[in-house]
């Protein structure tokens, strides 16, 4: 099978249907697989992607977890399900145009890379949103070592090498395009219009974006640890030239000011870096300790598929929860 498109699903009961139609209407449709993960959606999205596995025998996998896990833990699972020499991580929303799809399958191919990511000139999302991605793409140039001028999109193409490297990660806090820097170094990038989102609206808040962050910051560097030691001097060396300053200045004049303004300032300076220190190291130690505890990555509720390797499909679903677990 040359091609599986990924699709994590969440509250799309108005786009998903378009969205897998489209895909079938490429020339490449009677070698593809597209493998749909419900990541606990609240709608009518389970059943339309259950729908879906039937209609297009063989060649649509549906696989519903068990709660909310997030978009990169839904993206995991669906690329545990996926068979294809290539993969296609694409969004449910139809922003991503599907005709986009065989371009990044040219390209990689073509360029011999290991992951080619679609390039947006003109996003079609709320500023606070596309200020928050270029944030994200900000520290993963600083923290990941991204090359400079890559953006990071959820739309993007990976070779089947790229994919058994992301899979070999068992940890609860996966994020895709870390696993990607950190994997591999032949990567592309291609133009690729994006659309107005014809219906429904986003499921990514302004927390989960900083979820996104903090497991970028953990997860992958130990970077703000370092930040945070070289803050730490910083701030003792100027702590000792203040001090110095105080006396020069309480030896020199007769009459010298208590100074209770520049005491409280550097008191809440100093006490306030020292909680945000404290604040990380327990956002480290938190993430080993459910490490340590099993927290699962992504628990997996029922497969869907119609083809001939539906047993072979359900039997991995059962495996896929015990390893998740680990």
């Amino acid at each position: 099978m040359p091609l599986s498109i990924v699709i994590p699903v969440f509250n799309s009961q108005e786009t998903i249907g378009q969205l897998v139609e489209q895909l079938f209407d490429m020339p490449i449709s009677d070698s593809l697989q597209v493998v749909l993960v419900d990541d606990g959606s609240v709608d009518g999205s389970p059943q339309i992607c259950e729908d879906l596995a039937q209609r297009f025998h063989g060649s649509v996998v549906f696989v519903q977890l068990a709660k909310n896990f997030g978009e990169h833990n839904a993206v995991m699972a669906g690329l545990t399900y996926s068979r294809g020499d290539w993969v296609v991580v694409m969004d449910d929303d139809l922003q991503n145009p599907p005709e986009a799809v065989q371009s990044l399958h040219d390209a990689a191919r073509n360029g011999d890379y290991d992951v080619v990511y679609s390039s947006i000139a003109d996003k079609k999302d709320r500023r606070w949103r596309i200020a928050g991605s270029w944030f994200n793409n900000l520290v993963c140039t600083v923290m990941l070592r991204k090359p400079y001028g890559l953006y990071l999109s959820s739309f993007k193409i990976m070779s089947r090498f790229a994919v058994d490297q992301i899979l070999a990660y068992r940890g609860p806090f996966p994020y895709i395009d870390g696993l990607l820097l950190q994997s591999v170094n032949r990567i592309g990038t291609i133009p690729v219009p994006h659309q107005e989102r014809p219906g429904g609206k986003s499921s990514y808040t302004l927390l989960k974006l900083i979820g996104l962050w903090l497991s970028t910051f953990t997860n992958f560097s130990i970077f703000p640890l370092r930040l945070a030691f070289f803050v730490g001097l910083i701030g003792f060396v100027c702590g000792l030239l203040l001090v110095g300053s105080l006396i020069y200045e309480r030896l020199t004049q007769s009459s010298f000011p208590t100074g209770f303004l520049m005491l409280m300032t550097t008191l809440v300076f100093f006490s306030s870096a020292n909680l945000v220190v404290a604040g990380l190291v327990g956002e480290y130690v938190g993430r080993i300790l459910l490490n340590v505890n099993g927290k699962p990555q992504f628990v997996v509720r029922k497969t869907v598929s119609h083809g001939e390797n539906q047993g072979d499909l359900e039997g991995e679903a059962i495996s896929t929860s015990q390893v998740a677990g680990r």
